[in-house]
């Protein structure tokens, strides 16, 4: 797009932002929002990422790469397409975004995938989080406790802050704590996998073609946040940083997925695990990266739910003007219980972190990600004024996301079903 597009376009966010004025002046940092990206995107794809390699080959490190420059892409145009319609207020959310493109089913069909991923990837969070803290406590008095029983419990403890608090400002501090979590196991996956490579004897592929598309669908769940950037742009005091924000929080991802992606792979080979740490000998390093990941993914969950949530509330309207200030919490708080007892059955009935993961890269994020932004950013904006480079840019974007739609969502249901066999 022209340099005049791209000032025009900023000086339409600047004007038509209907947050108010007030909102805005006691809105969260920049760096707060680029935590919140951080947190939300980086944790388990830092995990699952050396197994995709597995599945691929070092060629994923060039998707990886390619995943990463398209997601800053469209990161930058989902939040465009919030201030891009023909209505004189700023949208609030993917699935308003939808609707303005497509009617009420465009808007629920996007719903469909935004609840996917934003109740999808909890699911995950618990679900690792359950088997971690069983692993801690093979050794002690409540070892038969198991898995799915902490599970339970860590929704529990996911519960209470999600409850409380009421926007993605307030959760923000947790954002950065799991920021910094995930660095921490990043740097022990390093230096263990790095004493421990006398150890092993690995074997890699170059690439392994028939596993590709599933591969891809685990790399686009490593970089799966548009599903929460509209409302994390909404809780920040300058919105025009918005760019530079989500690409310095994907590019940190990047960075910390390369990190851990290549030892790992490089180190165990075709026999490394997913979470990564399983593949580390027993010993405190182990210890800690579990317990770090652990409280990571503790952290991060709230995000993602409280974000399902504000659409959900946003959509049946509850607010304090309507129903008053202790009702509109009872309300608030009554349904996002609600959402926690859901979290934790599904999470209990299928506890496989590895194809759960894929799967819900596959059908859902590849989705986000990859596809609709485009769509939506040429249904509003239309298909002039744009380069020949864009275009070609935007549809390889979309056709990565159709492989890894189409062929990943195959390849990981038929995994699903093995492990249930």
């Amino acid at each position: 797009m022209s340099s005049t597009n791209s000032s025009e376009e900023k000086i339409t966010i600047e004007e038509r932002s209907i947050v108010s004025d007030h909102i805005r002046r006691n809105a969260g940092s920049s760096f707060l929002a680029y935590s919140n990206v951080v947190c939300v995107v980086a944790g388990t794809g830092t995990l699952g990422l050396p197994y995709a390699l597995r599945l691929g080959g070092w060629i994923g490190l060039l998707i990886l790469f390619l995943s990463w420059a398209m997601s800053i892409y469209t990161g930058i145009l989902i939040i465009r397409c919030l201030y891009a319609s023909k209505q004189k207020e700023r949208l609030s959310t993917y699935r308003e975004i939808a609707t303005a493109c497509f009617g009420k089913i465009g808007g629920g069909i996007t719903f469909f995938f935004n609840a996917w991923i934003l109740l999808g990837a909890p699911i995950l969070y618990m679900v690792l989080s359950g088997s971690n803290i069983n692993f801690l406590c093979k050794e002690t008095s409540a070892s038969s406790f198991g898995s799915v029983n902490w599970t339970i419990v860590s929704c529990a403890i996911v519960a209470l802050p999600f409850i409380l608090v009421k926007s993605m400002k307030e959760v923000a501090w947790m954002s950065a704590m799991g920021a910094l979590a995930t660095l921490i196991v990043v740097f022990i996956v390093m230096i263990v996998a790095g004493i421990d490579k006398s150890n092993t004897v690995p074997h890699h592929d170059a690439v392994i073609w028939h596993q590709f598309p599933i591969a891809l669908s685990t790399i686009a769940f490593s970089f799966g946040g548009n599903v929460v950037y509209p409302h994390v742009e909404a809780s920040m005091k300058k919105p025009n940083d918005w760019a530079k924000v989500v690409a310095a929080g994907l590019s940190t991802c990047a960075v910390l997925y390369f990190l851990s992606a290549i030892p790992g792979y490089y180190v165990y080979g075709t026999d490394v695990l997913s979470p990564v740490y399983n593949s580390l000998p027993n010993g405190i390093p182990k210890t800690i990266a579990i317990v770090v990941m652990t409280f990571h993914v503790l952290t991060a969950a709230p995000i993602l739910v409280t974000s399902f949530a504000l659409d959900v509330e946003q959509m049946l309207n509850i607010t304090v003007e309507k129903f008053g200030k202790v009702k509109e919490f009872l309300l608030r708080a009554m349904i996002r219980m609600a959402i926690m007892v859901f979290v934790g059955f599904v999470g209990s009935v299928v506890p496989h972190f590895d194809d759960l993961m894929a799967l819900i890269g596959a059908f859902a994020n590849c989705v986000l990600i990859f596809i609709f932004p485009i769509v939506f950013y040429y249904r509003l904006t239309g298909f002039r004024n744009k380069s020949i480079g864009m275009h070609l840019w935007c549809f390889l974007t979309v056709l990565m996301g159709l492989i890894g739609l189409i062929f990943g969502t195959i390849e990981a249901i038929k995994a699903l079903v093995r492990d249930f066999q």
